[in-house]
């Protein structure tokens, strides 16, 4: 009865932990990744506004951060925010005027197109690309929040 009651609350912990992924996105038209907490450490990425990242973890004012590719590294936190967004991660996926596959076709996004998070319903997200299109997609062709 205990094991089965400690495997219960490490799986409760583990999928809360999972589920409630603390996100962020960058907040500049222009941020570098770096490979560790500091100014010293060298560029990995540069990155556009709305990209969004899962932390991992702090360090003073760093934070380690991962992308829809699984790629890590550091970010000052001060160039991203809690805005939410969202990128595609499927080669190709459909935007439509409403949330459902009978809705009319307004657009396509490739893979890795950022799009800001209007609103969810379901298993579709509003989304406003910065050209101004916006609509529905499928949330299995995005990742983000």
């Amino acid at each position: 009865m205990i094991r089965r009651l400690c495997f219960g609350l490490v799986f409760l912990l583990i999928f809360t932990t999972v589920a409630h992924a603390e996100m962020v996105s960058i907040n500049r038209a222009k941020a570098t990744m770096r490979s560790g907490p500091g100014t010293t450490y060298p560029i990995k990425w540069e990155l556009g506004v709305g990209y969004p990242l899962q932390v991992v973890s702090r360090k003073g004012n760093w934070i380690e951060v991962t992308d829809y590719e699984s790629d890590t590294g550091w970010i000052y936190k001060k160039l991203v925010a809690k805005t939410p967004y969202m990128i595609v991660k499927s080669e190709k996926a459909i935007i439509r005027k409403g949330p459902g596959e009978n809705q009319r076709i307004v657009g396509n996004a490739t893979r890795g197109v950022v799009l800001r998070t209007i609103k969810h319903k379901k298993d579709w997200v509003q989304v406003r690309h910065e050209s101004g299109l916006s609509g529905w997609l499928q949330r299995d062709a995005l990742w983000g929040w």
